[in-house]
């Protein structure tokens, strides 16, 4: 697959201005309306017919060509971070406290990149879908797009997604079969004692002693209820109780990140949780209330799908440069909610581990020195243009 990386290499630095255009006019979820209508402006003179306005801010772009009837839907997300940026590039943000710290500018290039060569070089027959996603930095845009009619409008035999990742070679793709990102909930428990005097402890009910034991107790959730061999996190990231030393408050409050790798055992952890909040209040002498909100789910990969993902990985890049069986993340992503209504399969492009000169090296993702790697441009245009051709190809009558 020489001559297809050598092509889209060839057209690269169009969309790495384009990419880095779109990194200095960041926008936050379901406010990304510039980079919507540069995205939908470009496709439109490729031929696609575009839908704004989907899900808010999202686009849609259909292109058939022949007779096929397979149907492809390709997704890049394009919503920025509420960071402010530190990277030192020529390219940094111009909108203060808001960043592509998380390379979603690079993914949608590398689709437009693809987009753009599958209509004017592209050898296929079907219908091809690209779907530029908002708000998947916890906006839930996949879900918002899904309830705005995106896969009656535009019905898909698969879908695919792909992320930068730090730490990995760039350019390498990694590819895994089943559950690949965890699901995400949040937690909050309000406790509510009897406030009073520090010095009279004994007229009071204490909500920060209970508080305390929670946090102590929530710990056994993961090492007490959950089989070793499956993966969660239960992690209380605030506690906020009081403001003098000499006051015991009449509330306490625990914020809490829930993840896990597997949908029972998901349930599991709410069902824990929210007996061990109750449990420890009463013990206290307080009450608890727990406000449990459901967010991602587990994302998780189809087999067929993820087969045929690195057949094209295999095809394009050889066995060197491609991991069949990656580890699972613990982060999150809302692609899972179109894995639950399609089969499909999501990857990982390596953004590089320092090892290239790349002046952001391995700098983590959700850091205010990530910068996208501009060599992704092109590998992950070609992966995409060649995963559509091979996906698309004609298909034999029906009898």
């Amino acid at each position: 697959m020489t001559e297809l990386l050598e092509a889209l290499q060839a057209r690269a630095p169009e969309f790495i201005e384009l990419r880095r255009d779109i990194h200095r006019h960041p926008e936050l979820a379901f406010d990304e309306h510039r980079t919507a209508a540069v995205v939908a402006s470009k496709l439109e003179s490729w031929g696609y017919a575009v839908e704004r306005g989907v899900g808010g801010t999202g686009v849609v772009a259909r292109l058939a060509r022949g007779s096929g009837r397979r149907r492809l839907g390709l997704r890049a997300d394009m919503d920025a971070l509420p960071i402010t940026e530190a990277s030192g590039a020529a390219w940094s943000s111009t909108y203060p406290g808001v960043m592509h710290a998380c390379g979603h500018d690079g993914h949608t290039a590398m689709l437009l990149a693809a987009a753009r060569h599958l209509a004017e070089q592209g050898r296929w027959d079907g219908v091809l879908q690209l779907i530029f996603q908002p708000a998947e930095e916890g906006g839930g845009g996949a879900l918002r797009m899904i309830e705005d009619g995106l896969f009656e409008r535009y019905p898909c035999d698969a879908v695919f997604a792909m992320h930068n990742m730090p730490g990995i070679p760039q350019g390498h793709l990694v590819l895994r079969e089943g559950a690949a990102m965890a699901s995400s909930d949040y937690a909050t428990i309000e406790l509510t004692g009897v406030g009073g005097h520090g010095a009279m402890p004994h007229l009071a009910r204490d909500c920060v002693v209970a508080a305390a034991s929670l946090v102590m107790a929530l710990q056994t959730v993961v090492a007490r209820n959950v089989d070793p061999l499956q993966a969660a996190v239960v992690t209380v990231g605030a506690v906020q109780a009081g403001q003098a030393n000499n006051v015991i408050p009449a509330t306490a409050r625990l914020e809490l990140s829930v993840r896990s790798l597997d949908r029972g055992v998901r349930a599991l952890l709410e069902q824990r949780i929210r007996a061990l909040a109750a449990a420890q209040a009463e013990s206290f002498g307080v009450t608890a209330q727990v406000d449990w909100r459901r967010g991602y789910s587990v994302l998780v990969n189809t087999p067929a799908e993820t087969a045929f993902a690195r057949a094209v990985a295999l095809e394009l890049l050889g066995a060197e440069r491609v991991n069949l069986q990656g580890p699972p993340l613990t982060g999150s992503e809302d692609f899972a909610f179109m894995l639950e209504r399609v089969p499909g399969c999501y990857l990982l492009i390596g953004n590089g581990d320092g090892s290239d000169g790349h002046r952001a090296g391995g700098c983590m993702v959700h850091n205010p020195g990530f910068d996208f790697h501009d060599a992704n441009i092109a590998v992950g245009a070609a992966y995409w243009a060649l995963l559509a051709e091979r996906f698309l190809t004609p298909q034999p009558p029906l009898a």
